[in-house]
């Protein structure tokens, strides 16, 4: 009896060896990285987190720009001259002109937050980016902690599959149990092999995204730190309200855009009126030496700057609108995921403190029937599946409430969370 049952354990033995490969090779490593190592990664390391913040140095630079004062013009004429009279001399004739453009107040003030506002708004955006980068790192965080609970709860699910397979083997062989039992057992057992080995491939799905998202700079190999079960808890949603309206960096973007089309429209307005400079001039000739100083006024007559004025104000009517339409999204959006994260909460404990004890209490009362006889095979079966079904369900609603929470921590976008 125990030479026809080693075929079936070698095999089952390979089996396990193949399922665990890719996991094996995580649990060896000696360090895990738990989801604040890896943030921290991400955000040293990620390039399109440094091409992000190259944007707030390009935004940095431009005040410089708009801060600057005009260069002054020099013109240089040199030529001769010829007498056309008697009394003439002739000789050489020289003209020095510096002209020194002035940078009036009214036009500097709003160049100059114009480009204070653009920095506002490239910090923010950057803020955003890195909230973006910190949501898809974390959520592919859990979906590995999710996958890898999922792959140890088929395994256990298979162990358990080919226990109740060897006492059916030795029911039928002794005739006590009908051969129906024992095909109804190996149809079970490579369900649940097959769902083992799906979990294994989902779970080196998993870990490749988050190595995506953390980059090149975690390994191959690696292991986390971290239960799926380990979820933070959020605050009211009052408080919520307060740190989205005072924390998103996508609030902050828009009312930095909102203020940088107002000093652009300011900064076309004050083109309206007149532009000064001050010129001065030398001229030599045989005979004279004149020197001259004076001003330049540039009146805008014939181009009164209607077209750019009216540009910049079309531009503050889209950004307060965009503004207006930001900060709605982002209340019904808070509202939505706090709700989401309730009714996860509320799942997971009544599965917690009650659907999944029951469900297992099930399973072995069902099991200890069947092994003194009172009970059928196909009892057992299906109080394993409703044990399964429980127990996946618990998984998929701790995901979920893991998926609220990062949703939620994304729209925060705390300034010191990054810091933690």
């Amino acid at each position: 009896m125990f030479a026809k049952l080693r075929p079936m354990m070698q095999r089952t033995k390979i089996l396990f060896a193949i399922l665990g490969f890719g996991v094996s090779l995580a649990s060896a490593q000696p360090e895990g990285y738990d989801l604040a190592t890896l943030e921290t990664m991400a955000l040293t390391s990620s390039r399109a987190v440094l091409a992000a913040r190259d944007q707030t140095a390009v935004a940095r630079a431009a005040i410089d720009t708009a801060s600057a004062f005009p260069n002054p013009e020099v013109e240089y004429l040199a030529g001769t001259t010829k007498a056309r009279s008697l009394s003439g001399n002739p000789g050489d004739a020289r003209t020095l002109t510096i002209t020194q453009p002035l940078d009036v107040p009214w036009q500097r003030g709003p160049r100059i937050g114009a480009a204070e506002a653009g920095l506002d708004a490239a910090s923010a955006a950057t803020r955003a980016f890195e909230a973006d980068l910190l949501a898809r790192l974390r959520q592919r965080y859990f979906e590995v902690l999710r996958r890898e609970a999922e792959l140890r709860n088929a395994r256990e699910d298979m162990l358990a599959m080919e226990g109740v397979r060897s006492r059916i083997k030795l029911r039928v062989e002794s005739g006590e149990a009908p051969r129906f039992e024992l095909i109804k057992a190996d149809a079970e057992m490579l369900n649940a092999q097959k769902s083992a080995q799906a979990a294994g491939i989902r779970v080196e799905q998993a870990r490749s995204l988050l190595r995506q998202a953390v980059g090149e700079v975690l390994p191959a190999q690696f292991s986390l730190k971290g239960r799926l079960a380990d979820v933070p808890a959020v605050p009211a949603i009052d408080a919520l309200r307060k740190q989205v309206a005072d924390n998103s960096p996508e609030l902050a973007r828009a009312r930095a855009e909102t203020v940088r089309a107002e000093r652009q429209l300011d900064f076309e307005r004050a083109q309206r009126w007149p532009n000064f400079a001050i010129k001065g001039a030398v001229n030599e000739d045989p005979d004279v030496r004149a020197s001259q100083v004076g001003v330049v006024v540039r009146i805008p007559i014939w181009d009164r700057r209607s077209g750019p004025v009216g540009e910049a104000a079309a531009q503050l009517s889209r950004a307060r609108n965009e503004l207006e339409a930001q900060t709605f999204a982002l209340a019904q959006s808070l509202e939505v995921a706090y709700q989401h994260y309730e009714i996860a909460q509320t799942q997971v404990t009544a599965l917690e403190s009650g659907i999944v004890r029951q469900a297992e209490s099930a399973l072995k009362v069902a099991e200890a029937a069947y092994r003194f006889g009172e009970r059928g095979f196909l009892e057992v079966l299906d109080a394993q599946r409703v044990f399964r079904a429980a127990r996946a369900e618990l998984i998929s609603a701790r995901y979920e409430l893991a998926t609220a929470w990062v949703e939620i921590e994304r729209l925060r976008a705390r300034p010191e969370a990054r810091t933690e």
